[in-house]
């Protein structure tokens, strides 16, 4: 599969200065920026960002960002499920995930996160893909926002919707573990219905693996 990337860009204005939404930008474009140090939900600063240099060299990955003039505040990023992932399972080409989604904390007011899936959804190739991305309450930020479970996850389920997707039922284990974990799905309109029913494989898992045995 040609994985095609057309770049697209937006402006936030806000009291201080403009930012800057835009992607998929390639690893060359990515290290001319500085990274905010706010930027550590999933791991330290620096290392965050030489996983992102990484994900924009890979053939179907994609990387958007938000910065001011010259510090990236914000991102999302695009890839193939982890190999260990029950994602992976048939070796989809045309399913892609939603990696990880971030936003550094003095920024949060601003509806970055929201208007990131909204800039990556402009590229008519996105059409071509399902999208999914699996959310897990032990990895939401409920210390800083002060939010409860379910007002967080109203809030995450609100900004997926702003890229189109939304709630989709599956057996894994590890999401029904929690009520308020979810699976997040977009189907693209030139998917082929032979990759629907792949995914479908895919989301209730459990069921087919018992079939097989």
């Amino acid at each position: 599969m040609k994985h095609e990337k057309t770049y697209h860009s937006t402006k936030i204005e806000t009291e201080n200065e403009p930012i800057t939404i835009e992607g998929p930008i390639s690893s060359d474009q990515l290290s001319v920026y500085k990274f905010h140090e706010g930027l550590k939900a999933f791991r330290p600063p620096q290392r965050q960002f030489e996983a992102l240099l990484d994900i924009a060299d890979f053939e179907e990955g994609r990387i958007l960002i938000a910065r001011t003039q010259d510090t990236i505040i914000g991102y999302v990023t695009f890839l193939y499920p982890d190999p260990l992932e029950r994602w992976s399972e048939l070796k989809m080409e045309d399913l892609l995930e939603l990696g990880a989604i971030e936003v550094a904390s003095p920024f949060r007011n601003y509806k970055i996160g929201s208007t990131l899936l909204k800039v990556a959804m402009m590229d008519d190739y996105m059409e071509n893909y399902i999208i999914l991305t699996t959310e897990y309450y032990w990895h939401w930020d409920l210390k800083e926002t002060g939010l409860s479970v379910w007002d967080y996850r109203y809030v995450m389920e609100k900004m997926m919707g702003a890229g189109g997707l939304k709630p989709y039922p599956t057996d894994d284990p590890e999401i029904n573990s929690h009520p308020a974990n979810c699976l997040l799905v977009y189907i693209g309109k030139n998917v082929p219905e032979e990759s629907i029913e792949k995914f479908d494989k895919l989301r209730f898992l459990g069921k087919y693996q018992q079939r097989w045995l």
